[in-house]
């Protein structure tokens, strides 16, 4: 079995319940057969970011065991993301759901659809912020999950009840 770490948003639903009830679907999905959720943070209200105008998101990580193998891995999130309905219209665009692996282990990848760890997530609020409360420790590099946060400006990210 091997460790990995998952990030999740989406904002594509009415409300925060709705955004909030697509992640847990996914996590829902995510943990059967050869994945198993291990630590789950709580799910983050983060302003949109990047180039198109859009609703605020809703973000959380997870940490999970797995017997795939990282390209495995990627398939698996890539075919939930598509059972629920996500459709890639537009880069960095509104998703109902959206699923990416950060690190997977010590292993580095780097192929045209996969990267880990995961190449931007380093220099997003977003994705620290819920992956700190769970793997603060977690090193990428010889940088720790919680001094790459404190280095960034995570103003606007709230932690949902």
């Amino acid at each position: 079995m091997a460790r990995a770490w998952v990030s999740l948003g989406g904002n594509i639903g009415r409300d925060a319940a709705a955004k909030r009830a697509a992640i847990a679907e996914a996590l829902r999905r995510l943990d059967t057969g050869k994945v198993r959720v291990i630590a789950r943070s709580g799910d983050y209200r983060t302003p949109p970011w990047g180039p198109v105008a859009q609703d605020w998101f809703v973000n959380a990580c997870a940490e999970i065991e797995t017997e795939l193998r990282p390209r495995e891995l990627l398939d698996l999130l890539l075919g939930i993301e598509h059972a629920m309905g996500r459709v890639r219209n537009e880069r960095w665009g509104p998703r109902l759901i959206d699923m990416d692996i950060l690190a997977y282990e010590a292993v580095t990848v780097e192929s045209p659809d996969l990267t880990l760890p995961h190449p931007r997530m380093m220099d997003r609020a977003f994705v620290l912020v819920p992956l700190a409360e769970i793997s603060p420790d977690l090193l990428i590099g010889e940088t720790s999950i919680a001094h790459a946060l404190a280095r960034l400006d995570s103003s606007g990210i709230e932690r949902l009840r």
